[in-house]
């Protein structure tokens, strides 16, 4: 083989390493899992206040073990007053998640609506206050009983929360809560808002993202 097949030769290998070693580093770039932040956004128009809250899932994760206080301890939240003895919890979720999606609990009061249903993977709960227009006259009643209840009116709670986090948060233990492991699903699952509330003049939106600042 002359020097220029040689020099050819080399020069191909090099190209095929380079092309591997692309490859390789794109591979490795696309399964790397981006940090998740979890972010609460407060907002009063009546006061004109916002708080804004942004957290590495990854630090809540490490954080959460070090506090102890009342119920929780060790990442662990204790429900002792919960009687779960003769209900096996992970076999009921096990059902629930193998279930098609479906509205499984309806409940319509007279000043309040309740729903819990299964969606692409989550459980979602939605409560609505129903008399966000009821006594509308009662708003220039100056007493401050009247004002408390005007402000109350217009209350909607939506949850939205993975199957596979709910997973995590019920352990074998069946009189506790792990928020740790419930914290570690979540930076696995999906962006997404978990907890939006309007309440009066204050709205509440909690989510998870890869935006360190919330802005998404």
């Amino acid at each position: 083989m002359n020097k220029n097949s040689q020099l050819g030769a080399v020069l191909c290998l090099l190209a095929a390493v380079v092309v591997m070693g692309a490859v390789a580093v794109k591979k490795t770039a696309a399964a790397a899992t981006p940090e998740k932040f979890i972010h609460v956004r407060v907002n009063d128009v009546s006061k004109g206040e916002m708080v804004s809250v942004n957290v590495p899932l990854s630090l809540a994760e490490k954080v959460i073990p070090t506090i102890h206080n009342g119920n929780l301890h060790n990442g662990k939240v204790t429900i002792g007053n919960m009687d779960m003895q003769d209900v096996d919890v992970r076999a009921l979720l096990a059902a629930v998640a193998s279930s098609p999606d479906n509205e499984f609990v309806t409940v319509k009061e007279k000043d309040q609506e309740v729903r819990v249903a299964k969606s692409k993977g989550n459980f979602i709960i939605h409560v609505t206050d129903l008399n966000s227009d009821s006594d509308e006259s009662n708003k220039s009643d100056k007493s401050d009983k009247s004002d408390k209840k005007y402000e109350k009116r217009g209350q909607k709670v939506d949850i939205t929360i993975p199957i596979s986090v709910v997973n995590a948060l019920v352990p074998n233990e069946k009189q506790e809560l792990d928020l740790v492991a419930a914290i570690h699903a979540l930076s696995n699952a999906s962006e997404a808002l978990l907890v939006t509330v309007h309440d009066g003049t204050q709205d509440v939106r909690i989510w998870i993202d890869s935006q360190n600042d919330g802005s998404k």
